[in-house]
């Protein structure tokens, strides 16, 4: 079940920034990150651990975000977590395209669905699976590769998407070792295309 919001039209923002996006199909797009924190999947290789719990979150009325986010000049809005399918998105998703802004949503696709959403990226994680909604619904699937054996997770999705927009990305705290071995892989299923964390590499937030 999702949580809802502790207040109407409230969510518990562990930050927002304004920056390019480093991964995936949109890489390079400018875009204003909304990071809702809570997250009831908890990877063991997640960069973005302090996002699990909201104790150091804000909690932010939606039409101040999207204030703030026409402030900036974005167009894009990019939400992710945490897990960001733990609360009910509808107003946020409402609010966004009142104000004629794209809305992109990062999840691992555990929780239900909500809100209307212009591109779902779906990163699918073994200790939760997505829900049947997101391989219908998701615009690209992303697959972190840490070993060899996420290999065989990664093409248990490939039948079950409706998208042919498939990425694996290295896991950043072993990319030296792991990058030339998903190059290698691609050349040997080239269905899939490589995802690279940029913003990393060009040291961006």
């Amino acid at each position: 079940m999702n949580h809802q919001p502790t207040k109407a039209d409230r969510l518990p923002i562990r930050e927002e920034f304004y920056s390019l996006q480093g991964e995936g199909y949109n890489v390079g797009m400018s875009a204003y990150f909304i990071r809702i924190a809570g997250c009831n999947v908890g990877c063991e290789f997640c960069d973005e651990k302090q996002s699990w719990t909201i104790n150091n979150a804000k909690q932010k009325n939606i039409e101040d975000i999207v204030f703030k986010i026409k402030q900036n000049k974005a167009i894009n809005v990019v939400v992710t977590g945490g897990e960001p399918t733990l609360y009910n998105l509808k107003p946020l998703t409402d609010c966004l395209k009142a104000n004629n802004l794209v809305s992109f949503l990062e999840t691992s696709g555990a929780n239900d669905l909500t809100g209307d959403w212009d591109w779902i990226c779906l990163s699918p994680k073994k200790k939760m699976l997505p829900k049947q909604i997101f391989y219908d619904k998701a615009d690209e699937l992303k697959v972190v590769i840490e070993n060899e054996e996420d290999f065989v997770f990664a093409e248990s999705f490939v039948d079950k998407m409706k998208t042919k927009n498939l990425y694996l990305q290295p896991q950043w705290g072993k990319k030296e070792i792991i990058t030339p071995i998903i190059i290698d892989y691609i050349k040997k299923n080239p269905m899939w295309k490589l995802s690279i964390q940029i913003h990393k590499y060009i040291e961006i937030a």
